[in-house]
């Protein structure tokens, strides 16, 4: 049954015109037969369409029980249009089969059926017998209008259309959402399994929160999508063809991908499972360190204090002992098998460790400062005076008063680091100074 062109309510009688001839009539008939044929087939298959069948043993709610309400009434309504359709295409049949040549009163009369407003067509009964509804296509009909057969097929067209659009949309609906509803709760399932062997259980982690709200809303959409599919239908604007459109997968997509994001968090807790051991060497390691170099710090400190004179020596922390415990628990928690409490706590404490790995050496660069711009020094004073038994001039009387004086000062305790730079400098110009006499 193809699309159909809007029909005029309230016609009246054909205006008068041309009888047809004897050929005319046998078109028209012949036509009329192919057509009778062509909505014949599209009825009983719409009438054996697996969606409509689903639709009229259903429980239906919502929109769809309202739409589906109208379009039992428009098939009804569809059928008795048929039986005038056929009715009418009898009566032609067997006036035109009286005679060989029919005389002008037969063709007049059978131009009038084929042609004419002759047909009494039945209007919209509602559903519940509450008199005339509105039809799908927005027209409320009355009771019984005449019409003619080219307007009977307009009107069946348009009935037909609409109600297999209705038919159509739930059957998609109902072919594509509740499996994979189904595979997704199967999918859930499983992740449920895993994440209770790693400790991911609701009430106790975030993640089997999500699990739980996700069953939940995956329960009550296949509810509702089975009870109401066309409230899940998005149709296609414009399209010519009944039914063009797609299911609404959008709640379910929603939903597919919080499980996605909670499975990669099973995931990685699980990946805390299979590498806890070393992360929790490497984070043991890692607080040595620190320790270590703290204490390597706090020994610097007392050296500067006690060798160098006029220093200003930043205080030392103690261990990290906060996150020696907080090592501890996570070990805890790994021998009982705490995963999903150990996996959070492994991430803070490797941060952590790193940044106190980190503030142990600064603070050992910044203690030890003092010394080592003395070792700066004692290695510059050493190298000069290698320069001058390069050149003879060990013996050089004033040269050996001033490396005598700024050794004095950089080999004693405390020392005056100011001071010794500047008997360092004293000595590198009498150096320079000598050289250049020697030169000269």
């Amino acid at each position: 049954m193809g699309g159909a062109r809007a029909m005029s309510a309230g016609a009246g009688e054909r205006e008068p015109g041309p009888v047809m001839d004897r050929e005319a009539v046998d078109r028209a008939l012949a036509r009329r037969g192919a057509e009778h044929e062509a909505v014949e087939t599209s009825l009983l298959a719409l009438q054996d369409h697996a969606g409509r069948r689903l639709l009229e043993g259903a429980e239906l709610t919502g929109v769809t029980r309202q739409r589906w309400a109208a379009t039992e009434a428009a098939i009804s309504l569809l059928w008795a249009c048929f039986d005038t359709y056929a009715q009418a295409l009898a009566t032609a049949r067997a006036l035109r089969a009286r005679r060989r040549n029919p005389s002008r009163e037969d063709l007049a009369e059978l131009t009038e059926l084929l042609e004419g407003r002759s047909l009494a067509v039945p209007g919209a009964a509602g559903a519940a017998g509450n008199g005339p509804v509105a039809s799908l296509t927005g027209e409320v009909p009355r009771l019984s209008h005449r019409c003619s057969l080219e307007e009977l097929v307009e009107r069946m067209n348009e009935l037909y259309a609409d109600s297999l659009a209705v038919v159509i949309a739930a059957d998609a609906v109902w072919s594509a959402l509740p499996a994979r509803i189904d595979l997704l709760s199967a999918e859930l399932n499983r992740t449920r399994t895993l994440a209770h062997s790693v400790g991911v259980r609701p009430g106790e982690h975030p993640a089997g929160d999500d699990l739980e709200r996700i069953a939940r809303v995956l329960g009550a959409l296949r509810e509702q999508v089975v009870s109401d599919p066309l409230e899940f239908w998005q149709p296609q604007a414009g399209a010519a063809a009944p039914g063009a459109g797609r299911p609404d997968t959008r709640r379910y997509d929603r939903e597919a991908r919080g499980l996605d994001e909670v499975r990669r968090e099973i995931e990685a807790v699980l990946a805390v499972r299979q590498d806890a051991e070393a992360r929790l060497r490497e984070l043991s390691d890692l607080l040595s360190r620190a320790d270590r170099t703290l204490a390597e710090a706090r020994a610097a400190r007392g050296e500067v204090l006690a060798k160098i004179a006029a220093s200003e020596v930043p205080a030392v922390s103690g261990p990290p002992v906060v996150l020696q415990e907080e090592l501890s628990r996570a070990a805890e928690y790994r021998r009982r098998g705490h995963w999903s409490r150990l996996s959070p706590l492994l991430d803070s404490l490797e941060a952590r460790a790193e940044d106190e790995l980190l503030r142990a050496r600064e603070q050992l660069s910044a203690v030890a400062a003092p010394l080592a711009i003395r070792a700066e020094l004692r290695g510059r004073l050493d190298a000069y005076r290698a320069k001058v038994a390069r050149h003879g001039l060990a013996e050089d009387t004033l040269l050996m008063e001033r490396y005598d004086a700024a050794r004095r000062m950089l080999w004693s305790a405390p020392c005056d680091l100011r001071a010794a730079e500047q008997a360092v400098l004293r000595y590198q110009r009498a150096v320079a100074e000598t050289l250049a006499g020697e030169q000269g």
